[in-house]
């Protein structure tokens, strides 16, 4: 089968993105590391799946799957670009956009730049819901990884995210570390790992060590937890602009309990046909 698609990014993480509502594919795991392949396939981080809703009260159904072909719960930076191809493939004129994912419904709003916001959900610190092998929750924890322990902050942005503060991302050890974290057995579904440098109390610079990938120029969930983690701590005010290796990303904050606002960029790079 010819299947039609299109390579998008949010900020340098980039997307295959494919619409299942005006073509019928049951798409596998295998095919999802054929089109994640950067040698033999057309190259991403994640695959973008566009499917008809499965309830009254929302658009579309919002599926995503990592490199290695798992399905996984929530990717902020694919939503702003799910939110562009939606209404450039005019399979939606709203600038208001309703979608469910696995983890929840979330709202898109476009830009007249093609700008998107995307009203993540409150956080969750609960670690049952992240979910994270602790007895209680705490502000912080301590993490035992290859002889070290280290202080790490555990939220959920509809996906696991464990974040640790460092005085430099340049010289953060996020290829020792970031696997050996990711895999950690406190964290049974694997987790996405930021490395966060505080600049001032409105601006971070994020490295992000993405579970079933590896890093990533830009992560939109991590973003978003490396800033609450911030905000809880006491060294973020409620607006943090978010430096990323391939970008920036404004994420807003109101406290406990209030949903996590991200507004950043999104880029078409070329519509495709691969043969599956």
């Amino acid at each position: 089968m010819l299947l039609k698609f299109t390579k998008m990014h949010g900020t340098g993480n980039d997307f295959v993105v494919i619409d299942l509502i005006s073509q019928h594919y049951n798409l596998r795991s295998r095919d999802v590391r054929k089109l994640a392949d950067r040698h033999f396939g057309v190259g991403c981080d994640q695959v973008l799946v566009v499917e008809p809703p499965q309830r009254p009260d929302v658009d579309f159904r919002y599926r995503i799957f990592n490199a290695d072909g798992k399905e996984v719960e929530q990717c902020g930076n694919g939503a702003r670009c799910f939110a562009r191809f939606v209404r450039e493939k005019k399979l939606t004129t709203k600038k208001i956009i309703s979608v469910e994912t696995s983890s929840g419904v979330i709202e898109l709003r476009v830009r007249p730049n093609n700008d998107v916001e995307v009203n993540m959900g409150a956080p969750q610190f609960e670690p049952a819901k992240i979910p994270f092998a602790a007895s209680a929750r705490a502000p912080s924890y301590m993490l035992h990884v290859d002889d070290k322990e280290l202080e790490i902050g555990a939220v959920s942005m509809g996906n696991p995210h464990a974040v640790l503060r460092v005085n430099s991302t340049s010289r953060a050890a996020v290829e020792q570390l970031g696997p050996l974290i990711e895999s950690h057995p406190d964290f049974p579904k694997r987790v996405n790992v930021g490395f966060m440098q505080v600049i001032t109390d409105r601006e971070l610079r994020l490295r992000v060590y993405e579970r079933g990938v590896g890093e990533t120029l830009a992560c939109g969930t991590g973003a978003c937890a490396a800033v609450v983690y911030g905000i809880s701590r006491g060294w973020l005010r409620e607006s943090v602009t978010v430096g990323l290796p391939g970008g920036k990303l404004s994420i807003s904050w109101a406290g406990e309990g209030q949903p996590v606002m991200m507004t950043g960029p999104t880029a078409v790079v070329f519509d495709g046909t691969i043969k599956i």
